[in-house]
């Protein structure tokens, strides 16, 4: 397996993992062991530097994970949009990939899709429907 797919596979088992019940179980207990033994070290720099450290390591690498998995799943939600606009006649194939398209663009869209909003659709039109 190549690094990123590597990376890819380590990702979503630790974005799983961290977001179970058992990962906050471990957390709470973590924490709660910590602030029980703060009399016994007398709240210390050293037992406060513990809590910073700890939280600081778990955040910093949690970060990548979760934005890894989150950039995915992103991509393939885009990807299935774009699946059904091709499949659907009536819909406009231009809104394929609007997400790499300049923003004056995006917001000229917007602005259309806005103003189609405003707009009585054609079966709304018709007596009987």
């Amino acid at each position: 397996m190549s690094i990123k797919e590597t990376f890819h596979h380590a990702a979503n088992q630790a974005a799983r993992a961290l977001g179970s019940p058992y990962a906050f179980l471990i957390a709470a207990t973590g924490v709660l062991i910590w602030a029980l033994l703060g009399p016994s070290a007398g709240y210390s720099e050293t037992w406060q530097l513990i809590i910073n450290t700890a939280t600081t390591i778990i955040t910093f690498l949690s970060v990548f994970l979760i934005q890894n998995t989150q950039n995915r799943d992103s991509k393939a939600m885009q990807l299935k949009l774009d699946e059904i606009l091709h499949s659907i006649k009536e819909a406009r194939n231009e809104l394929i990939d609007l997400e790499d398209m300049p923003e004056e663009e995006v917001k000229r869209i917007a602005e259309q899709l806005h103003n189609l909003k405003n707009k009585p659709s054609e079966s709304e039109d018709k007596p009987g429907t």
